[in-house]
């Protein structure tokens, strides 16, 4: 009887392992398609995000975040460190003022202390600068080195020169610098900044604080950012520390090559930084180097932005370009027949997405070349060549706008009277005497002086004029005003109401 119930136990226990062992085959296999499952996810995810080895270069021990080591190591040695003394003049009865030759104070002293003479004083600077020559031509910024009287150039190899400029131009804030060097230099590679994209990494060498071959690295933030500070404002964004001293150091990209001068700082934020692109600078370091100065094409033309209220004004959609505000007389677009009102779109093929687009276009472009215009004229697409001057300082003229509906304007004919107030160089028109400050009309930009000649296609010649259009126009038509103020003329985008 025993026999017969240790039996049965046998054969329960045997069964139960068989199943144990049936579970186990089982949960190893969901584990594993599990495995596989998510095996073939990341695989998924690293094809769509190319987050493979490829796609950060170089890639480091510890995974993909990038080591720049080797970059640095090849780079170090096209860079430069670059310290400045220059001289300040000015009256303070103290030793040194904080504001150089700018002292606020300089009215102050003179009132109180009479006209007394003079005194200077040295004051140092620091900057950095790149290679880009084995004969020792070096670019930096126009800021680091203007108005120095001494300016050294030190090397990673710890080797000191005395600088001349070449070259510069406080339009883009470049300069070009000569060194005689004792043994062949290397140069640094330039790159293309037009192939960077918003999340790339870069690096910047430089020399920040007098803390000289400071590496630091980040991405591209944004690109096409205008700092104001001139028409050819068209700068890398960066989250690569830059810090005072880094100006006029290279931008790298990941593999060595230059795509940006590193220029300026973001003062009220920590961490942004700003770049010239290396595509537009090497335009202008070229002409520096080679002729000592850089010359520029001129068109002739004031522009502005194209805002809702204009093309719905002028009837047409969406679109992109610069609004000639104003022709200057016997310009290069004068004789080629382009008017107020014309819109460009393209310049010899390129589209223009930002009014400022024209001026960096035609800058780029040798004078006395000819140069093919995209227009648009009364709805319609015209082809306009043009045949290029050559620009003067006083020559780059971009027409500020701001562009509100629109009321509380007070305007009167022009008199002589009302001429010489002003200091009006018309002869017909209607001047605007008094806007309400607050107002949709103070809103849109309208100011006491400004002088309307045209509304929409219709010349404004006096006080009639002006009443007649408003009178028959319908409240709230969004109407094309045509405005002079100064030497300039704007458009204003401006909605009629009726008190």
């Amino acid at each position: 009887m025993f026999k017969s119930i240790y039996f049965l136990l046998f054969l329960s226990l045997f069964f139960v392992l068989s199943s144990c062992e049936h579970i186990d085959e089982e949960v190893s296999d969901s584990v594993s398609k599990k495995d596989q499952i998510i095996e073939n996810e990341q695989t998924k995810d690293q094809k769509e995000y190319k987050l493979d080895s490829k796609s950060i270069t170089p890639k480091s021990k510890t995974g993909f975040y990038p080591s720049f080591a080797d970059l640095v190591d090849a780079q170090k040695q096209s860079v430069v460190n670059i310290s400045t003394t220059s001289i300040v003049r000015n009256r303070s009865p103290f030793r040194s003022s904080p504001f150089g030759e700018d002292d606020p104070f300089e009215e102050f002293f003179k009132r109180f202390f009479g006209d007394a003479p003079q005194k200077e004083f040295k004051r140092q600077g620091l900057g950095s600068g790149f290679i880009i020559s084995n004969d020792g031509f070096i670019v930096t910024n126009n800021h680091v080195i203007d108005r120095a009287t001494d300016i050294q150039v030190l090397l990673e190899d710890g080797s000191k020169y005395k600088a001349e400029i070449i070259g510069k131009d406080p339009k883009t804030d470049l300069a070009v610098l000569k060194i005689k060097p004792e043994k062949e230099l290397v140069a640094v590679t330039i790159g293309n900044s037009d192939n960077l994209r918003i999340g790339d990494w870069v690096v910047a060498i430089g020399n920040p604080f007098g803390l000289g071959y400071t590496v630091t690295a980040g991405i591209v933030s944004a690109k096409g950012r205008s700092l104001g500070f001139g028409a050819y404002d068209d700068f890398i964004q960066t989250d690569a520390s830059l810090n005072p001293g880094n100006s006029g150091g290279p931008l790298f990209n990941v593999d060595g090559e230059v795509v940006g001068v590193n220029t300026a700082i973001a003062a009220r934020g920590q961490g942004i930084g700003f770049s010239i692109p290396i595509n537009m600078a090497t335009h202008i370091i070229s002409q520096l180097k080679d002729q000592g100065k850089v010359v520029r094409g001129w068109l002739g033309v004031v522009i502005q932005s194209l805002t809702p209220e204009i093309l719905e004004s002028m009837g047409l959609d969406d679109i992109k370009g610069a609004l000639i505000a104003d022709v200057s007389p016997n310009s290069p677009a004068d004789k080629a027949g382009l008017k107020r009102g014309d819109i460009v779109t393209e310049f010899n093929g390129n589209k223009i997405d930002e009014f400022s687009d024209l001026t960096k276009l035609v800058g780029v472009v040798p004078p006395g070349s000819t140069s093919e215009l995209k227009v648009i004229r009364d709805g319609k697409t015209i082809n306009v060549k043009v045949t290029l001057g050559e620009l003067e300082d006083e020559q780059v003229k971009v027409s500020p706008n701001t562009f509100e509906d629109t009321s509380g304007l007070v305007v009167r004919d022009i008199d002589q009277n009302i001429s010489d107030r002003f200091n009006l160089d018309v002869e017909s028109g209607v001047i605007i005497i008094n806007v309400k400050r607050g107002g949709s009309a103070w809103e849109t930009g309208f100011r006491s002086g400004d002088v309307i000649l045209k509304i929409d296609k219709t010349d404004i010649n006096n006080i009639n004029d002006y009443n007649n259009y408003i009178e028959k126009a319908t409240p709230g038509k969004l109407a094309l005003f045509l405005i002079k103020r100064g030497k300039n003329t704007r458009y204003l985008g401006f909605r009629i109401e009726k008190g």
